[in-house]
């Protein structure tokens, strides 16, 4: 085998070549001190698992304001005592002011789009197992990865003082439209993030938070690219990384290309909040009593552009990962190959690239020609090409397979339900004659948070459940987590379908009241109806907290692949030692997906199996994956 493994290194690929002797090299033991190895970790599994904390409690706070949000949609005008002693401006009295109510609405959504639906899936999945699945000792730079994180959580206590400060919290939504949030220092009005220290206001904190993520996203994007470039270990082509290796990597491509687009968008914006430049705010803009700027004035619309340049790939930043989550799991429990692997890959590059050229989707009304209008909406129309790919091979994967509705099982499916019909609304509103009369409804609402909202986070759910026993040692209650399942299935349902119907009718999004609308009355049941289902639904969610935490300490003790799967983070320990495999080098033999081979043991194949034949080849050419490309070695008989 030496002799083998000397041809080898010698015959190996650059792209897939073996790295035993810079891991060799580079071999550390772990720290000792409770500092250096739970806080300022550079082991990029405690890194993953701060990710997550950060985004389970992002994702707390996040829930938490949307029953606010509903509470006053509800039942406007109600005193809540509570209220008034936390946001003594935003709530004086315990009522709501119309500018607070906007502000938990920007809080709202910056928190999950950033600090839960980018933070979880990449952050905290990525950082820990790409490097274990692509069999990696760690990620090519542990201190960068290290500084990644901790600039992050800079952001995320940003944010929250943000809700604090003097002046009211931001109030120009998550997606920051001037003019709102670029004079809003000038107005001063209580909660329009006006302040005496205009450098410290609510508005100016949430650019701050927003700069400080896309500066740590950036630092974590190149960190991804390099590891998976170039540190796969023997016989780890590109063609045998699982799904969720694809995944992460094209999204650290769309961070890397998106993320600096919003910084230099963030930055214009604070200039024209502090020091009186005018990129983004027009001339001549009055309050009523007196005229705010002297200059001629810049574009808002400038600031759309910048912001959805960006802000469509942050969809596919958010979905991505969980698209491989779901992959991964829904061939693992379904006992089968990944139906399509090569054409899932392609198609996770389309759904990425195309993203990049159908932003002006998100301005129909902005008052763009009609022909770009119809140009966007081609394109917008076209990504649902790639979508339907990964849809059809999911149902492929399924069909005909042995099933094991474990609980990641009925996430994963979950997932593709959700896509499925946050998807369908997607269609509806990329052509531009339904979208004039839905684009700033709660129609806009349903859609977005069902295909890129909570499906994200089910595919959130199903990694949780289904790499907790590598993380932790120990398995969830099964029990638990389908108590916790349908709950949450159902309730997302029963809150996001009424949104569809409320945009129907014409109810407008970001408004903190309906009172004063008489023809929006026959909504109200609807309405309550949805209130109802969100505290039901977010009630649920604790479950999984109670889940997760008792089982780290009181957990049915976990095997080293109690899930009978085949890639590599199943080849160590649970949970794996500091270097991941114990100072091994795996040479990797076949794809990931090697489930029901005929002639096997078992009906799982581990990548690290090779066949016996093939025991003293050199990995460049066992197999025949190299040739097929299609994630497994293909049925031999």
């Amino acid at each position: 085998m030496a002799e083998a493994e000397t041809i080898h290194d010698v015959i190996q690929p650059a792209a897939a070549h073996a790295h035993a002797p810079s891991v060799a090299a580079h071999h550390h033991g772990p720290p000792t001190g409770f500092i250096r190895k739970y806080i300022f970790s550079v082991d990029h599994k405690v890194i993953g698992i701060q990710y997550l904390l950060l985004a389970m409690a992002a994702v707390l706070v996040g829930m938490l304001l949307s029953v606010l949000m509903r509470m006053n949609l509800t039942w406007p005008g109600t005193a809540w005592p509570l209220l008034e002693i936390l946001f003594p401006i935003g709530a004086k009295g315990g009522v709501m002011t119309p500018e607070f109510y906007l502000s938990l609405v920007t809080m709202h959504g910056t928190m999950m789009v950033f600090f839960v639906l980018t933070t979880a899936p990449q952050g905290g999945f990525g950082n820990y197992f790409l490097p274990i699945q692509i069999g990696a000792e760690d990620m090519a730079f542990p201190t960068l990865n290290m500084l990644s994180f901790w600039v992050t959580f800079v952001g995320f206590v940003a944010l929250i003082a943000a809700a604090f400060v003097e002046g009211g919290g931001p109030t120009g939504g998550w997606t920051g439209y001037p003019t709102l949030s670029a004079i809003g220092g000038k107005l001063n009005v209580p909660g329009m993030g006006s302040a005496q220290n205009l450098w410290w206001n609510g508005q100016n904190l949430w650019i701050i938070s927003i700069a400080i993520f896309c500066v740590a996203s950036l630092l974590g994007a190149l960190n991804f690219i390099t590891t998976l470039l170039n540190m796969r270990t023997r016989g780890m082509s590109l063609m045998r990384m699982p799904l969720t290796c694809w995944s992460w990597f094209t999204t650290a491509i769309l961070a890397l290309l998106a993320f600096p687009v919003l910084l230099a968008a963030g930055v214009l914006l604070f200039l024209d909040r502090t020091a009186d430049t005018s990129f983004f705010v027009p001339g001549g803009l009055s309050d009523g009593t007196r005229v705010l700027t002297e200059h001629n004035g810049g574009s808002p619309i400038l600031w759309q552009h910048l912001f959805w340049f960006f802000g469509h790939p942050e969809v596919y930043i958010a979905i991505l990962p969980g698209m491989g989550v779901t992959s991964h799991v829904l061939s693992t429990f379904a006992r089968k190959p990944v139906f399509g692997y090569r054409a899932m890959v392609f198609a996770m590059f389309a759904i990425g690239l195309l993203g990049f050229f159908v932003w002006g989707h998100h301005m129909f009304l902005s008052g763009m020609s009609p022909y770009t209008g119809m140009a966007f909406s081609v394109l917008t129309l076209t990504i649902g090409v790639p979508s339907a790919i990964k849809t059809f091979n999911w149902i492929g994967t399924l069909w005909g397979g042995r099933i094991r509705f474990t609980t990641p099982m009925l996430f994963a499916i979950g997932f593709v339900s959700l896509f499925v019909a946050g998807g369908v609304t997607g269609i509806v509103l990329g052509q531009t004659s339904l979208d004039l009369s839905m684009h700033d409804t709660y129609f806009v609402l349903g859609h977005f948070h069902l295909v890129m909202g909570v499906a994200a986070i089910f595919g959130m759910f199903a990694g949780t459940y289904f790499w907790f026993p590598k993380m932790f040692g120990r398995m969830m209650s099964e029990r638990l987590g389908k108590i916790h399942f349908w709950p949450t299935f159902i309730g997302v349902y029963a809150i996001f379908i009424p949104f569809h119907i409320m945009g129907i009718v014409g109810m407008p999004r970001r408004y903190a009241s309906f009172e004063e609308y008489e023809f929006l009355r026959v909504l109200d049941p609807v309405v309550l109806f949805v209130t109802i289902a969100v505290i039901i639904t977010v009630a649920a969610q604790f479950l999984f907290w109670y889940n997760f935490f008792w089982s780290i300490w009181k957990g049915e003790p976990a095997g080293d692949n109690p899930w009978e799967a085949t890639t590599l983070e199943w080849s160590t320990s649970s949970p794996p030692p500091h270097d991941n495999f114990g100072g091994r080098v795996l040479t990797v033999y076949r794809g990931p997906y090697e489930f029901a081979v005929p002639g096997a043991p078992d009906d799982y194949v581990m990548q690290t199996t090779p066949d016996a034949a093939e025991e003293n080849q050199s990995p460049l050419v066992q197999g025949g994956s190299e040739i097929s490309g299609n994630g497994h070695n293909g049925h031999k008989h």
